[in-house]
């Protein structure tokens, strides 16, 4: 045996590896496709009473078989090694090939009809053959670019140079019929057979002038007389439970070709009167244009009985569910796992709660050593029921084991040694990928840590959503097991969550605190919050904290602590850091401020400002979050953003926070402003309009009088919101839920305020005021010809006053405007993404630190023209204090 396996290995070694250098299309001539068939089709029938495969017939023995047990005729191999092989159809009457017809149509015109030469004099002839082979060794796009000139000019030609026979336009009908028109405007209809004796009479040189390669495409191929028919691998029949066989639509479309063809060849040879033969030789060409392509224009597509279209060659390869992108580029796999999301804000943020029932479903391969015998035989007593367990186990050999119909499983246990494989369940700790669609970036598949935990959802931290978009409205993510050791090692070194907090786009944090976790912020830092120690000890073990609790800030009547304190007994203690809030107004320098407008942390000490979006959000540069992140490393944020959160998260649901109509309750005194606010505005707005009827408004640079007067409209009406929105900014509770989750960033803007408690403002559709409706106006409550606000959609009411049926309109229309912007923007930015995703495949950075494409051919010398990866900078550029910093230097 040993000697066996050394020759072997020695023949293995003497293979010559080959590489492929270039891929060269062609057209199979009708003598190669005679070469590569096994046997010609004779008969329509596919199989005999038996249910045997006819002699002859499109699913013949020697086609090759798809059956267990069978073997084929022509290489004698069972199914699992035979390849298939290649029959033919011969045809009667030759017929077009469909996707050739436009290349046909282009000859026809630029070759003459009589002697097939190219209509080009001969000087023409020898100046372009010189430019283009000059052109065709260095400039692909130019020679391309010199074909279609070449093309056109023969087109122009009515004589032939060569010949002198006059030329006759050719008219092509999609998808295949030609005409030639004549002198006196009768079109005569060109067949297959007449166009390729046309195509046969032209030269080789002629050819390669009008973009044909004549070794590997002669024109006369396109105009088919043999068709090749695929193995029955390509088309496998499937049996239905009722012991019926169904066939495979291409074996369906063969089916009608060999019986039309058939048809043909018999009235061809009892001399049937010719419109018959015409009439059958168009079916053939009808199935034969459809089994290559079942979408043609101006022909019906052949269906099933059901009604349901043939999926016939071009289908098969074509669009989403083609063999491109369909089976190759990206397809269903196994070991994963697809359910909605829902949030866990104790999770960590490399963690993803796993539901039970799928951890028992999905495997992970664990081979067996004598370091965890134990474990896998206990793994295997369990076996799929209790979780932790185990669903197979494969033993040395290959042979295996599903444990669900395995009787005596104390027996396998004891039984397994090194070299078993156990498939055992997804148990805690173990590496998995999470992905959320459409994937539009690198975050958008990350690596978790699985925590195995009830329920029938996928739970992750509300951290980690700003990176997959995620929200909890129904969104569902999908989750895959990596199979072996190499592929875990990879997920938890270079796809784990905590390494991917710095975002590529921008440089800065994208994973970080969001909504609720802002407004605890804010509230627990905030000069007048202050906390007794059973809430402060309360907080710090959410947190995890295990160091020393700082002197109180009051130690008299009672022990009190700051919110501040709690924030910095988790920073850490060699941390200073300087930058301003969300709420900062008018505060210019920090240290002189003395409401909370900067933030100050000295030497890990919280001296001043809040905690808000500016700070701890995701998305935000140069923010104390992201200063924590760039110092101290992936593992020490994952770990300070865990316990930071989790305590904020705490303390708001201790403290309550739900907003009311209250935060919402401005003076009567606002409202009056607010109307004096309108009616200033309105009467503007009347005097532009009386001037424009007049004939008194002056065209700006570059508009017309009626586009000034729009402009000048809407420059007055954005005025008067922005000028709403300070009146609520000035009047609304500045303690209230509302203000408090727009001013810290939590959620919403001063924006959404103004339109609850002052007034909505301009409706626009495609960025513009109203225009369509009734004839002259929007709506039939105005006069012909109403250029006012009002008439053309500008809301002066609010919400919590409510609108008026007229304005409810306005609105409604505006926000279908907005919905319907949002859908067509995602599909034209997805197709988008993907054409750029498709052209740049192959770029990749080597390890000589250039660019280069899949042939090698250099993009960039260095990647990004500077080398740095913006993931790693201070937002795309290096921050040499920063470094100097580190280093205990000064610049």
């Amino acid at each position: 045996m040993a000697t066996q396996t050394e020759k072997v290995s020695v023949r293995e070694e003497e293979i010559p590896l080959k590489t492929i250098k270039a891929i060269k299309f062609s057209i199979l001539s009708p003598d190669i496709i005679r070469s590569l068939s096994v046997m010609e089709i004779t008969t329509s029938e596919t199989y005999d009473e038996a249910g045997r495969p006819m002699v002859g017939g499109l699913m013949d023995r020697r086609l090759g078989v798809v059956e267990p047990g069978a073997r084929c005729e022509t290489c004698g191999n069972p199914p699992d090694k035979c390849p298939g092989h290649f029959g033919r159809i011969e045809l009667a009457r030759p017929v077009i090939h469909v996707e050739y017809a436009k290349y046909v149509h282009d000859l026809l015109r630029t070759t003459c009809r009589e002697c097939g030469r190219i209509l080009l004099t001969d000087e023409e002839i020898e100046k372009y053959s010189k430019r283009l082979e000059r052109l065709r060794a260095r400039w692909k796009l130019l020679s391309d670019r010199l074909i279609e000139r070449i093309r056109k000019k023969a087109m122009e030609r009515t004589v032939c140079p060569h010949c002198g026979a006059k030329q006759y336009k050719v008219r092509f009908e999609r998808p295949y019929t030609f005409y030639e028109e004549k002198e006196n405007g009768v079109l005569e209809k060109l067949d297959p057979m007449k166009i390729r004796e046309r195509l046969e009479k032209i030269p080789d040189s002629d050819l390669v002038l009008l973009g044909w390669d004549p070794k590997f495409a002669r024109p006369e191929w396109a105009i088919l007389t043999v068709l090749p028919v695929p193995p029955p691998q390509v088309r496998p029949s499937i049996q239905l439970e009722t012991g019926q066989r169904s066939e495979d639509d291409l074996t369906h479309k063969l089916v009608d070709i060999v019986r039309v063809n058939e048809k043909l060849r018999t009235a061809i040879e009892s001399g049937a009167p010719s419109s018959v033969v015409d009439q059958l030789w168009d079916l053939l060409q009808y199935h034969v244009a459809t089994y290559f392509n079942n979408e043609l224009p101006n022909l019906p597509p052949v269906k099933h009985r059901s009604g349901r279209p043939l999926k016939t060659l071009a289908q098969r390869l074509k669009g989403k569910e083609g063999r491109f992108r369909g089976s190759l580029s990206g397809k269903r796999v196994d070991f994963s796992s697809r359910t909605v999301i829902s949030p866990d804000p104790n999770l960590s943020i490399n963690e993803v709660g796993v539901p039970i029932d799928i951890a028992k479903t999905l495997t992970v391969p664990m081979m067996v050593t004598e370091w965890n015998l134990e474990l896998v035989r206990q793994l295997v007593l369990n076996g799929p029921e209790v979780w932790p367990g185990a669903n197979y186990v494969i033993y040395p050999d290959g042979r295996r084991v599903d444990l669900r119909y395995f009787r005596d499983r104390r027996e396998l246990a004891n039984k397994l040694a090194p070299g078993f494989v156990v498939e055992r369940h997804l148990m805690n700790g173990d590496i998995v990928l999470f992905n959320r669609q459409p994937s539009l970036h690198r975050m958008s598949m990350m690596g978790h840590i699985v925590r195995v935990l009830p329920g029938r959802t996928f739970r992750l931290h509300l951290a980690v959503c700003p990176p997959y978009n995620a929200d909890f409205d129904g969104d569902e993510m999908n989750l895959h097991v990596p199979q072996n050791e190499e592929a875990r090692a990879e997920a938890r070194t270079l796809m784990i969550v905590q390494n991917h907090i710095i975002t590529p786009r921008y440089g800065g944090p994208i994973i970080g605190a969001r909504q609720d976790y802002i407004t605890g912020g804010y509230l627990l830092t905030r000069k007048d919050n202050l906390i007794n120690k059973e809430l402060l000890t309360y907080l710090l073990a959410a947190a995890n904290y295990d160091g020393e609790i700082d002197e109180p800030a009051i130690m008299h009547p009672k022990e009190l602590w700051t919110g501040k304190q709690v924030i910095s007994m988790l920073l850490p203690k060699d941390l200073n850091w300087v930058q301003p809030t969300a709420i900062k107004e008018s505060c210019k320098e920090p240290y002189n401020c003395y409401t909370d407008e900067y933030i100050i942390i000295v030497n890990g000490y919280m001296a001043t400002g809040v905690l808000d979006k500016k700070s701890i959000g995701a998305e935000q540069v140069d923010s104390l979050w992201h200063v924590v992140v760039k110092r101290y490393g992936n593992d020490y944020a994952r770990r300070w953003v865990d316990s930071i959160l989790r305590a904020l998260l705490r303390f708001l649901d201790l403290r309550g926070f739900s907003m009311g109509i209250d935060s919402l309750e401005m003076p009567r005194e606002s409202y009056m402003e607010l109307e004096k606010l309108y009616e200033e505005s309105e009467r503007k707005v009347l005097d532009y309009i009386q001037k424009y009827k007049e004939g008194r408004l002056e065209a700006e640079p570059g508009l017309t009088i009626d586009e000034t007067l729009e402009n000048d409209i809407t420059i007055e009406l954005s005025r008067v919101r922005e000028a709403a929105a300070r009146v609520a900014e000035r009047y609304i509770n500045k303690d209230g839920e509302a203000y408090i989750m727009a001013k810290t960033g939590a959620r919403g803007s001063i924006v959404n305020i103004t339109q609850m408690v002052a007034m909505l403002g301009q409706q626009t559709i495609r960025g513009e005021r109203f225009k369509r409706g009734f004839a002259g106006r929007t709506t039939a409550h105005f006069e012909p010809g109403d250029l006012g606000p009002i008439a053309k959609g500008f809301v002066r009411n609010n919400f919590k006053t409510g609108l008026t049926p007229l304005e409810f309109f306005f609105h409604a229309a505006g926000g279908r405007d907005g919905l319907v912007d949002t859908a067509v923007r995602t599909a034209q930015s997805g197709y988008m993404q993907r054409r750029l995703i498709n052209a740049l495949q192959d770029i990749y950075v080597t390890y000589d630190g250039t660019v280069r494409n899949a042939s090698g051919s250099i993009i960039q010398t260095k990647y990004a023209e500077d080398s740095i990866d913006v993931s790693k900078s201070d937002h795309g550029r290096l921050n040499l204090d920063e470094i100097f910093r580190r280093a205990g230097l000064s610049r």
